[in-house]
């Protein structure tokens, strides 16, 4: 190898010398060494874990199964509620609620004076009610905020014979839990279980009535 080349070499390595310096100054090399030293240590004992975690999971989740089995048979074993959740007060004082009507039809009919297919199906829920109280309560729930006077002036007109609840005080928190109202009159019928059988929206009589609840069951 020519002097020249040698020169040129020892002034690379000089060069490559000089930037491993500026990127690891000589006073942190031992420092570093050190920590490679530890980590090696540590990955050391972290291997014979990695080969045998599987196996301690698999042996916890064996341990914690019945555990969560009991927690599963207990969440089974509670009772919830169903269907809709309320409690109405209607005009004269009276409170509904779902125990209240379990074991009846329930059939929820959402009105106001202004609405005409409203006055004109409330007829027929007069019947039917007139017919089948002992197996069906029909509450109407008036949605317009009008005062006890005019209302009880209109019952009288159109001879209504089932409660009769207002939307005000309490009773507004209530409505909400029947769902939204997409128009009016809105009748929804639930079995004496308290689950929803068919939602109506406009006008309906008893031939619709009767096709979610058994006239010859509730007849008997």
């Amino acid at each position: 190898m020519s002097s020249k080349m040698k020169k040129k070499s020892s002034i690379k390595s000089k060069i490559i010398v000089a930037k491993l310096s500026l990127i690891i100054p000589m006073q942190h090399k031992f420092r570093l060494s050190k920590k490679i030293a530890q980590l090696s240590f540590v990955l050391t004992l972290l291997l014979p874990f990695q080969a045998c975690k599987a196996s301690v999971f698999g042996d916890i989740l064996e341990w914690i199964s019945p555990t969560i089995a009991s927690e599963q048979e207990v969440i089974e074993i509670v009772d919830e509620p169903l269907g809709v959740v309320f409690e109405l007060v209607d005009m004269s004082g009276n409170i509904y609620t779902q125990n209240k009507t379990k074991g009846k039809y329930l059939i929820v009919n959402f009105w106001a004076t202004w609405c005409a297919p409203c006055l004109k199906e409330i007829p027929a829920f007069v019947e039917f009610y007139n017919n089948h109280s002992d197996k069906v309560e029909i509450l109407g729930l008036n949605y317009e905020g009008m005062n006890v006077k005019a209302v009880n002036d209109f019952k009288e007109r159109f001879d209504v014979n089932y409660p009769i609840i207002l939307y005000a005080g309490s009773n507004e928190a209530e409505y909400t839990k029947f769902g939204d109202l997409v128009g009016m009159p809105t009748t929804i019928v639930y079995d004496p279980n308290g689950e929803l059988l068919h939602t109506f929206i406009g006008e309906i009589g008893i031939e619709e009535l009767a096709q979610f609840i058994p006239l010859e069951i509730v007849e008997k």
